[in-house]
């Protein structure tokens, strides 16, 4: 699960706010029942001794000794209700005390008699429960004077809210993980419209701008987001059309004038009458035209290829002896330096492809190489199998390449050492032809590199099988 995922991050908060939510309401309806319970106890207790007070006592003198007691037994039955009741008289001390409640609560023996400046209204512990008392302050029409006090055990307000938190802490945690689960499913059905979006934007590239994504016709926010984004890709496709016809048009308009300079140089200087400076000048300015012509003859190649308007015949061959024979082809370029070229190529690794554009792309890798590695140096070149894929691959033990410029290896007229370049004959298209012939053939070019040692170049184009009228035959090696 991607914690950092727009779904993940909505439920995460979703969860919480409900989470929160469902404990402010749980502690607000436990704070508000333990308050209301109270309240309801502590008024039964009050209303309790103003019965006893009002209809009871104020009938002092009794009749007998025992008619309070028999009075209070038959109203308020203490023992049978848990609850406590005293009636302590002026001056002569406690006239009637409940007996144990049935249940075994609680002893009213152990009940402290009411200081003369405590207030009648208590909460006391007695043998390790909490007991509510509550007291009033009554005088007969005989001037006798009475204090009644009633009493009951928090028991059942405990029970009560014991009973509420257990519920609470069964319910809830179901109600929260429901409730994740489904917004969880909600958000991942609700959002899938966006990882279709995501993984088509993916497949999309300078060279497939025509395509476009997928539209969800839902009248919300993602209709709108994916009209958005194809009218975008619209523009990015005009403005790259735009940019391929300039620079084909304007490479194959010099490709005439340049072609008719460069003659023009020739034929002057065969001349005899020149005296040798104007000579020099001539043939200098005979390899800038040469260089120009190269640079006009690959832009407008890249510009074809990018176009998709390249001439190219697509055969199945064999990648390690079209590198090998390519290779060999090279290797006077790498002697001229000293440089160790070798190569090494598994047999049968068949791919589908144009042979010419191919063998350019290994030309222009390995020329690449033997360009920036020093004298005595070693550039290597193997053909290999990886999984579905034919691996070619030309590394180097030269200069490498820094880390700033990696990502740009492969744009048109760069180069990380343009003094050098330039004073090697490179313009900075080289590898930029390298890419657009792979992207043409579906490859994938790779480069990884160390400055002061080496880089390594990749290119991984489809594997097709191994035909069945082809004898198995060894791999080749050549150095």
């Amino acid at each position: 699960m991607n914690t950092r995922s727009l779904r993940f991050r909505i439920t995460a908060w979703y969860a919480g706010l409900l989470a929160g939510a469902l404990l402010i309401f749980g502690v607000s309806v436990y704070l508000g029942l333990e308050r209301y319970l109270y309240w309801n106890l502590q008024r039964t207790l009050t209303a309790e001794c103003r019965t006893i007070g009002t209809q009871l006592l104020s009938q002092h003198p009794f009749k007998r000794a025992d008619w309070l007691e028999t009075e209070i037994e038959e109203a308020a039955a203490p023992e049978a209700n848990s609850h406590f009741i005293r009636v302590i008289q002026q001056g002569v001390g406690v006239v009637y005390v409940s007996g144990p409640p049935k249940d075994g609560s609680f002893d009213p023996a152990q009940v402290p008699l009411p200081n003369a400046d405590q207030e009648l209204s208590r909460k006391i512990r007695v043998e390790g429960r909490r007991l509510l008392i509550e007291g009033d302050r009554f005088t007969t029409p005989d001037g006798t004077r009475f204090i009644v006090e009633s009493g009951a055990p928090f028991q059942q307000i405990d029970v009560v809210l014991h009973g509420l938190l257990l519920t609470f802490a069964l319910y809830m945690p179901f109600i929260i993980f429901v409730a994740v689960g489904s917004g969880y499913w909600l958000m991942r059905r609700s959002l899938q419209p966006v990882d279709e979006i995501t993984r088509r934007a993916e497949g999309i590239t300078s060279t497939n701008l025509s395509e476009r994504l997928p539209v969800i016709e839902t009248g919300d926010e993602l209709e709108r987001l994916s009209v958005s984004l194809n009218r975008m890709i619209e523009r990015l496709d005009d403005a790259f059309q735009h940019i391929n016809r300039f620079s084909a048009d304007a490479s194959h308009e010099l490709r005439t004038p340049l072609t008719i300079l460069q003659l023009e140089l020739e034929g002057i200087a065969q001349s005899h009458r020149l005296n040798p400076a104007l000579t020099d000048q001539i043939g200098s300015a005979l390899e800038e035209t040469h260089r120009m012509s190269h640079i006009v003859e690959s832009l407008l190649a890249i510009s074809r290829l990018d176009a998709g308007e390249a001439k190219m015949e697509m055969t199945r061959l064999d990648l390690g002896q079209l590198a090998a024979s390519t290779t060999e082809q090279m290797r006077l370029l790498a002697e001229e330096k000293s440089i160790r070229l070798t190569s090494t190529v598994a047999s049968e690794v068949y791919v589908e492809g144009d042979r010419s554009h191919l063998q350019q792309v290994v030309v222009n890798l390995v020329a690449n190489a033997v360009k920036y590695t020093q004298e005595g140096g070693e550039v290597e070149m193997h053909v290999r199998r990886k999984a579905n894929a034919a691996v070619l691959e030309v590394s180097d033990n030269g200069a490498g390449i820094p880390d700033y410029a990696l990502p740009h290896v492969f744009e048109r007229f760069y180069r990380s050492d343009k003094a050098r370049s330039r004073a090697s004959g490179g313009a900075g298209l080289g590898l930029a032809i390298v890419k657009a012939i792979c992207t043409a053939h579906g490859a994938e070019l790779n480069v990884s590199s160390k400055e002061g040692r080496g880089s390594v170049f990749s290119v991984e184009l489809p594997l097709l099988d191994v035909p069945e009228n082809d004898e198995a035959r060894p791999a080749v090696r050549k150095i």
